[in-house]
């Protein structure tokens, strides 16, 4: 098993099935800090199928989830804005900050390419080509 000793820690962005997944291994007092639930948001509504609500708050109260959100704007200061920058384009150039992308060829693939974002089912950054 992946988690042989549950979680302590779960940091929350994509949401939906991942977030599914992860629930039953949380164990008593875990910490889910949350900075996006990316597979909801543009839901204008309950997704189809079951309502996962009640198990998602269920797991919280039952195992004492810590759950607290972060939205970054509130805590990094504009003023650092033009450091960052200058600081990650340098390591971006430098190798010392790598990141993954999933580049998908041509705009009739877009719509396939957002629903696979939004179901978790790619890794690092989604591209569409269009040249």
């Amino acid at each position: 098993a992946a988690c042989p000793d549950g979680v302590d820690v779960y940091f929350e962005n994509v949401g939906g099935r991942v977030l599914y997944a992860v629930l039953p291994l949380l164990n008593a007092f875990a910490r889910m800090p949350v900075c996006g639930v990316v597979s909801w948001y543009n839901l204008t509504g309950l997704p189809d199928g079951p309502d996962f609500g009640p198990a998602i708050m269920g797991t919280i109260l039952r195992m004492k989830v810590k759950v607290e959100g972060f939205i970054i704007f509130d805590s990094f200061p504009a003023s650092l804005f033009k450091d960052f920058v200058r600081d990650m384009s340098g390591w971006l150039e430098s190798g010392q900050v790598q990141y993954k992308e999933q580049v998908v060829d041509g705009l009739e693939h877009a719509p396939a390419a957002l629903n696979d974002l939004l179901l978790g089912n790619c890794f690092g950054k989604m591209v569409v080509k269009v040249e």
